[in-house]
């Protein structure tokens, strides 16, 4: 039996991978690393698994025809995220009009929506996944022909679409595979914050935070932070050094965890693993300001860590209530005096277009991000996926301008589409670009980010991704 597990093509350097699904202003491309879950689950059991990533290789439609017709699989295993959700169909429709597999969906759009989309595709779907797909595309292969006795997932029969009791959540994530990297080439993943090359770690799934704009905790993995032990998670470091060499020669690891740092005691754990086995590597973590630990920072620190990825979001504080962020103005800048008194970096997250937002907050949001001094830092429009709070708030208030979900995306670009009183969605796209603007342009800012420069890979990832944000501007 042969099984294609694929990220499938739709516009150049779309990120289906990341939070919010699109072509980022700074062409980030990361690793399809749920897919490689997947795949990595099936070739534990001894089935022939193919992991593709179709759009790192500059894949088109027309390959895929070419590659399904060649390869004749049994199972096709497709992504899906909202912006390319008629692409990803199309696809689907692709592999049914050139073989007889069948192709099962997963990811964050049809978990949210399984009725909506499986009637969409009008029959090339077979199966949808619901949440967290790493068994149940084990399941779907095992049991096709029993598809009602398989959980967390929708799937047609005699006409109508059924949709199964839900899965529970996987408890023991020491138990899953490493992802299936050996499939890949990693040195095709690009992210102009990160170091490279860089690799992605997952050392827990769920977020305890109910932000109701993040889409991964409310329609995959749950709010519920579940972690795997420090070996478990330094034993996969080792194992991919040893597929991925170079990344000891000035890459980094990123720990993708929604907040690394919310758990104290086993953050630490994890770096005290890395100092007790002695490896000299670098790596980056998610985390949030009401986490601030100088006792923790040091120690990650000590043990390599880089830079905090930090969302403040705003800096108006009835913004972040609104987004039930439950941080204040104030620890963000205690925040980064701890940060900063560590050695370590940070990059600043910030959004524009949330509930409440108008000309005047968004200024002061910019104002407030430069204030902080980040190393780094991003911007980016407020998008209402279909599974999260945010998209029923905004289409309950008559905010979603558009459920046609190829507006998510304008000419492949992240494109907002919630409108406020006081912001429409084209001063939404102006004030991303102008935050970025405001922070990047600054000819303090270029000389120092310049300086320090540390390697042939940091000067090579900071000029692509400089060129990848002017070739963005110039476009626009």
């Amino acid at each position: 039996m042969k099984i294609m597990v694929i990220n499938e093509p739709f516009v150049k350097d779309f990120c289906r991978t990341q939070r919010w699904a699109a072509r980022t202003r700074g062409r980030v491309l990361r690793a399809p690393d749920w897919l490689a879950y997947a795949a990595a689950v099936l070739e534990r059991y001894n089935y022939d698994v193919r992991l593709l990533d179709m759009v790192a290789n500059n894949q088109t439609k027309d390959d895929l025809r070419d590659l399904i017709r060649k390869e004749s699989p049994d199972f096709v295993v497709l992504d899906s995220t909202t912006p390319s959700i008629y692409s990803d169909i199309e696809c689907a429709r692709i592999v049914k009009e050139e073989s007889k597999a069948k192709v099962i969906m997963v990811g964050p759009h049809i978990s949210a929506l399984p009725g909506d989309t499986l009637s969409l595709a009008g029959g090339v779907v077979d199966v949808a996944c619901i949440g967290e797909y790493d068994y149940t595309v084990k399941e779907i292969v095992e049991c096709f022909d029993r598809v009602d006795t398989i959980k967390g997932i929708a799937y047609y029969k005699d006409g109508k679409i059924i949709e199964n009791e839900s899965r529970p959540l996987i408890e023991n994530l020491d138990e899953l595979p490493f992802p299936a990297w050996q499939h890949l080439d990693l040195m095709k993943y690009f992210d102009g914050g990160k170091l490279y090359p860089y690799v992605d770690i997952i050392a827990g799934r769920g977020c305890p935070n109910r932000c109701i704009f993040c889409l991964w905790p409310q329609a995959m993995h749950g709010n519920r932070y579940r972690l795997r032990s420090a070996k478990n998670v330094v034993d996969e470091i080792e194992y991919d050094i040893k597929l991925c060499p170079a990344i000891l020669k000035g890459g980094e690891f990123f720990f993708e965890d929604d907040t690394f740092t919310v758990n104290k005691q086993r953050a630490i754990q994890i770096c005290e693993e890395i100092l007790r086995r002695g490896l000299k590597i670098i790596f980056s973590v998610n985390s949030r300001v009401d986490n601030a630990d100088l006792e923790m920072f040091r120690i990650m620190k000590k043990a390599g860590c880089r830079e905090l990825l930090v969302g403040f979001e705003s800096g108006v504080q009835e913004i972040l209530n609104n987004m039930n962020k439950n941080i204040t103005v104030e620890q963000s800048y205690q925040f980064m005096e701890l940060a900063k008194n560590a050695n370590l970096q940070v990059h600043g997250c910030f959004v524009v277009g949330l509930p409440g937002d108008t000309e005047e907050t968004v200024k002061k949001t910019i104002d407030f991000s430069l204030s902080l001094d980040c190393d780094t830092l991003q911007f980016s429009g407020a998008v209402p996926f279909p599974g999260t709070a945010l998209f029923e708030l905004c289409k309950n208030k008559g905010w979603l301008k558009t459920q046609n979900w190829s507006d998510w995306l304008e000419r492949g670009e992240q494109s907002g589409i919630v409108e406020y009183p006081g912001l429409n969605m084209e001063r939404i796209d102006y004030y991303v670009d102008l935050g970025l603007k405001k922070f990047y342009f600054r000819p303090g800012y270029m000389i120092k980010f310049l300086l320090k420069t540390n390697s042939k890979s940091d000067l090579y990832r900071k000029l692509r991704g400089a060129w990848n944000f002017f070739s963005y501007l110039f476009q626009r």
